[in-house]
């Protein structure tokens, strides 16, 4: 495609894929169509540069609001002919507010680990397995090691998943041996899609007879959960066949994580997953203590994940290389040539796996439960000023203080009430925010 004179529009998740071909982003933010130039990582950084310019931006315009909503429900003096011009200006804030449009939400990830395994998780000597004349597996031996992240790379049928399933015990081999190691709970991602009922709804999905779920030790509403996914609790009932090809994908990681497993084996996890949350699941499973088995043909995900590589090198040989896409990538050729002049399939021995490098820690101004409260108090506060709209509109029925006088002074004490917690609400904002930038 680099080769070709006219032009190509494409559309793709495949960040390897854009690096390489791609001379020009251009991505649908929040009803915008804005134009990068370059490629993706040319488009990363600035997309970055732009989201931090927007920040500080909302920041200070929200700050601006937070402190005139604070000034207004103080006291009488916003009601002075004098303060006009200042109450029109906050109407005009709260419009230019209303009107803006958040950058959209993030998956929240996290998996609930299993008991730790044993130290081996398999180990396999000298494993062949064929179907009919089709040979898929010839004379392959490896160690697989509590902990590692194994990638497997090969063709479309060369026999990735039946590899898998001899690993994890689920099928015999033809000749060899395979031991599993102990107290193993694994836990699959299927990219057929076959696990999921089409009938049931995403909340029996996810909590079948229970509406909670437990992630490492704490339960969880199963509505929370699945809002953690970008789904709104008002779709929990939906049913699956409803939902879009990366919908269902985002379904299968939530049950998948919802699951207890020292043993993640994950079937094409990145097709219809947008790249925010390509990179989120990067990040988890980089973090994960237990063992990841991977096929994708994802290979910068491939690159981010995995500590080792087993290839298919054709008519069932089967090699496993230390580092990930890019690491087999540099030493293919040499490989190959070896194989082919030792004339043999025996693999070599299992390298250690190479050392994770320790990511630079990020300074942070406000403690975790402090940023999480600031992130949620412009919901909170919205939710309030809804809540009061609302009353206001049911006040203004002169109908109502004939026919209801109860409810008028229960809607008051709670107009008053949500006065009150609006400028508690206000208040915590602006210190939270005053101690972020202390």
């Amino acid at each position: 495609m680099r080769d070709y004179k006219g032009s190509v529009l494409f559309i793709t998740h495949d960040r390897s894929f854009l690096d390489n071909v791609a001379t020009r982003i251009v991505e649908l933010d929040r009803g915008r169509l804005l134009s990068f130039p370059g490629n993706f990582s040319a488009y990363q950084m600035r997309k970055a540069e732009q989201l931090e310019i927007e920040d500080v931006e909302n920041a200070k315009f929200d700050k601006f609001l937070a402190q005139e909503e604070v000034w207004i429900r103080k006291g009488v003096q916003a009601r002075r002919t004098r303060d006009e011009g200042r109450v029109r200006r906050l109407e005009a804030l709260r419009l230019t507010r209303s009107a803006r449009r958040d950058q959209q939400g993030q998956v929240r990830l996290d998996v609930s680990a299993g008991d730790r395994s044993g130290k081996i998780v398999a180990e396999l000597d000298g494993v062949s397995k064929r179907y009919g004349s089709k040979v898929i597996v010839r004379d392959f031996s490896a160690t697989i090691l509590r902990g590692d992240k194994v990638g497997l790379i090969g063709a479309n049928g060369a026999g990735k998943t039946t590899l898998l399933k001899l690993i994890l015990g689920e099928e015999k081999p033809d000749s060899g041996t395979i031991r599993q190691g102990t107290k193993l709970q694994v836990a699959y991602f299927d990219q057929m899609r076959a696990q999921l009922n089409e009938d049931a709804s995403l909340a029996d999905t996810i909590a079948p007879g229970s509406d909670w779920v437990e992630i490492n030790g704490q339960r969880k509403h199963v509505m929370t959960y699945l809002n953690d996914f970008l789904f709104a609790p008002e779709r929990a009932r939906s049913p699956v066949k409803s939902l879009s090809g990366g919908e269902r994908n985002r379904l299968l990681l939530a049950r998948l994580f919802a699951k207890p497993a020292n043993v993640l084996v994950l079937d094409e996890p990145t097709n219809d997953l947008d790249i925010d949350t390509l990179e989120l699941l990067e990040e988890l499973l980089e973090d994960y203590t237990g063992t990841v088995f991977l096929v994708s043909h994802d290979r910068t995900f491939l690159d981010n994940v995995v500590t080792q590589v087993v290839v298919a090198e054709g008519e069932g040989l089967w090699r496993e290389y230390i580092g990930g896409y890019s690491d087999w990538e540099r030493v293919r050729p040499s490989a190959a040539q070896l194989a082919a002049a030792k004339g043999t399939a025996k693999n070599d021995a299992k390298p250690e796996p190479k050392e994770p490098v320790p990511a630079a820690p990020k300074q942070k101004k406000l403690s975790y439960k402090e940023q999480r409260e600031l992130d949620a108090l412009p919901l909170v506060i919205a939710q309030l000023e809804a809540e009061q709209k609302v009353i206001s509109s049911r006040l203004a029925d002169p109908e109502m203080y004939k026919q209801q006088p109860d409810e008028v002074k229960r809607l008051n004490d709670r107009f008053a009430e949500i006065d009150a917690l609006l400028l508690e609400n206000l208040e915590k904002w602006e210190a939270i925010d005053a101690r972020g930038k202390g």
